[in-house]
């Protein structure tokens, strides 16, 4: 082929390119022009996006439609402030968030309420409870291995300036929960030769379990107790669940998994009562290391404890180009369909078993009605899930048999808060800074 002719082609398309992101940067000033001449959201000195992080669920739209640019960022699976000088509060970002977890506000950047107050060891209001991982705030995977650690070495030291002969009967702490958090700790305990014990409500690898098939899930070097530096710098969720079976056998680490914690009491001796459906037992400290979500509710039906079910939308962004059944009429529903609808090539299902959604906000309700009519999503009505299949869901279309192919399969039923452990056991919530939290684990 002619050199000129090379040449010509290569210039055409750095030209189509260029000429692509201006038209995308002059539609996103025209999108923010026409929200503040709306009054969709005023602009003002100081104003920013505030993001939630227990209810982002990673879809990476505000990221997409803000037209300042690098003002969010995905980090660790969560929207989050990257460059707040650049944002000029016109609202885009939280116009976009599907699920509502955006508003923009005055108030420091960073700032998120409803979480357990913490001490810098991890210790909640109530003396020798702790607080490690997503529960806290932070969800990244390295962030709760630290806090594990560190919050089962600050128990170990209390306990050495305890005098005189230890009940055996009663733990020296109980991990709840057996996520990255609740391994790092439990394996501590054993390093720091302590009596614990750990209970899973489900299986052991907790929420990572439940990623996406090769999700990155650790991208920095993380020290891990019993085993130690772990320099890998890109590990995926397999691979980081076949390191936790292999300590598990190595060092006799000891989960009661499908057992969930009911209830924890402090009780006036200072001990700890800890109630499960099958015992209570007791201990001198306690580490929740939990996620946000609780326990979810489950339908009852054939399959839907297979590994591609799930009761919760961590990070909508690593699914695309699948087939999608959700399964729910509520926000919680909705919102997770329209995060997955967002992403390349994914066909979503939604099954809902009324006639009509009846209890959706006001912003969903116009959200999925749009969805629908623009083919993003397609709703069954008047549909019950009967069995869920490796590939495929079988519902119940009144009183009519309907597959649908699904690769992935979502269900909101409902949940039992995980934050019920914490107001049972008097724990104070409120206001924290996990900017300024973020940036010390950072160090």
């Amino acid at each position: 082929m002619d050199s000129t002719l090379v040449y010509g082609l290569f210039i055409a398309l750095v030209a189509v390119s260029v000429i692509r992101q201006y038209r995308k940067m002059k539609r996103g000033e025209r999108r923010a022009l026409a929200a503040a001449a709306g009054g969709a959201a005023e602009v003002g000195p100081g104003q920013h996006p505030h993001v939630d992080v227990s209810r982002c669920i990673g879809c990476g739209a505000c990221v997409t439609v803000c037209p300042e640019g690098e003002v969010l960022g995905l980090v660790g699976g969560k929207a989050a402030i990257i460059n707040a000088a650049k944002c000029i509060g016109h609202g885009l970002c939280a116009d976009a968030c599907p699920v509502g977890a955006i508003e923009i506000v005055t108030a420091p950047p960073g700032i998120s309420a409803g979480l357990p107050r913490l001490t810098p060891e991890y210790e909640t209001t109530v003396p020798m409870l702790f607080v490690v991982g997503e529960l806290g705030g932070l969800a990244l995977i390295k962030n709760a291995v630290n806090q594990g650690r560190d919050a089962v070495d600050v128990i170990a030291g209390r306990l050495q300036g305890l005098s005189g002969p230890r009940d055996p009967a009663v733990h020296d702490v109980c991990v709840v929960g057996a996520g990255p958090g609740g391994i790092s700790a439990s394996l501590r305990a054993i390093e720091r030769k302590l009596a614990y014990v750990t209970f899973e409500q489900e299986e052991v690898g907790g929420t990572v379990a439940k990623y996406p098939r090769q999700k990155l899930v650790l991208t920095s070097p993380v020290e891990f107790p019993m085993y130690g530096s772990f320099k890998k710098l890109a590990i995926s969720k397999e691979e980081l669940l076949k390191f936790w079976e292999k300590l598990h056998k190595e060092t006799g680490l000891r989960v009661n998994a499908g057992e969930r914690v009911e209830g924890i009491t402090r009780d006036a001796d200072g001990l700890f009562t800890v109630r499960t459906p099958r015992r209570s037992c007791r201990s001198r400290a306690v580490v929740l290391a939990l996620g946000r979500r609780g326990t979810p509710r489950k339908l009852g039906i054939p399959g839907e404890n297979l590994p591609h079910v799930m009761y919760s939308l961590l990070d909508a962004e690593a699914y695309r180009d699948t087939g999608v059944l959700v399964v729910g009429g509520g926000d919680s529903a909705v919102e997770a369909a329209l995060g997955l609808a967002y992403q390349p090539g994914n066909r979503v299902t939604l099954s809902y078993r009324r006639e009509a959604f009846s209890r959706l906000k006001a912003r969903n309700e116009q959200r999925i009605a749009k969805a629908i009519r623009g083919g993003q999503i397609e709703v069954i009505f008047n549909s019950n899930p009967n069995r869920i299949e490796r590939d495929r869901v079988v519902l119940d279309v009144q009183g009519t048999s309907r597959e649908v192919p699904a690769e992935y399969v979502w269900i909101f039923a409902g949940s039992i808060a995980a934050t019920d452990l914490l107001e049972q056991a008097g724990v104070d919530v409120g206001t924290r800074d996990l900017t300024a939290e973020a940036q010390a684990a950072a160090r």
